[in-house]
């Protein structure tokens, strides 16, 4: 049984990950990614631009399948070996805003004007309804999932 995740990074990071085929989160901790596994989909949140502030985003801005046994480390230079799983991204996908969603989500929509909140962890399951709803708003088949 696969399970459905929304997974919270920057845009920028998020595009890196997209161009290169992975998921990387909470700044390449081992525990963020290993969680995810093979057959799991991901949505990402980015509440903003960059991570070091940036514009306000707040938009789902890639949706795809861990393809991945297993979370792997890897060299990226400067003494820097985060943690990955492989992802195969849904090429159709498009940024769609949060805003319309927050009402028809079960992750958000009790949680009124607190609803950043849910996305504080970096990674939170979903139901497969909430995800269906987040595929369809970003213009992907929710029937592949």
């Amino acid at each position: 049984m696969h399970q459905y995740w929304i997974c919270v990074a920057s845009r920028d990071h998020v595009q890196r990950g997209v161009e290169g085929g992975f998921a990387q989160l909470g700044h390449g901790r081992k525990s963020a990614v290993q969680a995810l596994q093979q057959g799991d989909w991901i949505a990402y949140y980015s509440p903003r631009t960059a991570l070091d502030g940036g514009a306000a985003v707040q938009a789902f801005t890639a949706l795809g399948q861990v393809t991945s046994a297993r979370a792997y480390q890897v060299e990226a230079g400067d003494d820097f070996s985060p943690w990955r799983v492989d992802v195969d991204y849904v090429p159709e996908a498009r940024q769609a805003e949060i805003r319309p969603l927050l009402s028809a989500l079960d992750v958000t929509r009790l949680l009124g004007n607190n609803w950043g909140g849910a996305f504080r962890s970096g990674r939170l399951r979903v139901s497969r309804g909430d995800f269906a709803a987040i595929a369809a708003a970003m213009g992907a088949d929710p029937q592949r999932l």
